[in-house]
């Protein structure tokens, strides 16, 4: 019989149309947990490349039930608090309850300018906040405590950054989830809620496949900027799955006490650097 260790527990996960957030979905799914899914399905003007879809997010869905797992999927931006805790409830009035966390939902306007750095902080750092904020009553009700992961980056152990605002605010948000994170589990350890961060080197989602990224990203290695920050061992470039099996370890009592902690998932980059 394939062991479940999630039976029971509900999983509230931004960005999941696609990508790391999708992926985060459909491994806590396997593991038995249902799924509150939330996504913007939409554009920011300082993003070059296209963001998630309702299309995606249907995707989602599908994949997730097709697990077996229930899912309850809302758009709502991260920047708008009361519309992310009105998706948060819609899962709630499903699911009955809160559990997991994870805080995954995230911009990357590399070669923006300052309209670049006023968004990426408002998702990627104000947006994780906001996450964190909604979803604390709602573990605490229970009162057997819960997992919150924010998904960070490399860049957020690591100085890395063209001179371009919206690289400077990518990373500057990503070193942000740190200090949001340790806090957080600072004030929350007392109610045996758990908080960590995750930090990936680069992940072949969306956010990196795209022609302006990858433009981005061949500038600065020809620039010099990006000179030893390559994965120590020998892979190019992490697959999704390989956070979500992360994630999926971090929420799970295996990992129950272990509280605090900034985790790199990075292949060796930053320890490279």
């Amino acid at each position: 019989m394939m062991t479940r260790p999630l039976e029971g527990k509900t999983a509230f996960i931004t960005g999941a149309a696609r990508g790391q957030g999708r992926a985060h979905a459909l491994r806590l799914a396997t593991d038995g947990a249902d799924i509150i899914a939330v996504d913007l399905c939409g554009q920011i003007d300082s993003v070059p490349y296209p963001l998630g879809t309702t299309e995606d997010l249907a995707a989602t869905v599908k994949l997730v039930e097709d697990t077996g797992a229930r899912i309850v999927a809302q758009q709502a931006d991260v920047r708008d608090r009361a519309a992310l805790d009105a998706a948060l409830r819609s899962g709630l009035d499903e699911f009955g309850r809160l559990d997991i966390v994870v805080a995954n939902a995230g911009i990357a306007p590399m070669q923006s300018g300052d309209d670049g750095w006023h968004d990426v902080i408002d998702v990627n750092l104000t947006g994780v906040y906001h996450t964190i904020e909604v979803a604390i009553p709602a573990i605490k009700e229970h009162g057997s405590g819960g997992s919150i992961v924010l998904i960070s980056s490399s860049a957020g152990l690591a100085g890395v950054a063209s001179a371009d605002a919206g690289a400077i605010g990518y990373a500057a948000s990503k070193h942000a989830l740190v200090g949001l994170m340790r806090v957080y589990a600072n004030l929350l350890a007392p109610d045996n809620i758990r908080v960590n961060s995750i930090h990936p080197s680069g992940v072949a989602t969306p956010m990196i496949n795209n022609e302006f990224t990858l433009k981005w990203l061949a500038d600065m290695a020809a620039s010099g900027a990006a000179s030893g920050s390559g994965n120590a061992l020998p892979v190019q470039i992490l697959q999704a799955d390989d956070i979500a099996n992360a994630v999926a370890w971090l929420v799970s009592d295996q990992a129950r006490y272990i509280t605090g902690i900034a985790m790199p998932v990075d292949a060796g980059l930053v320890n490279k650097r």
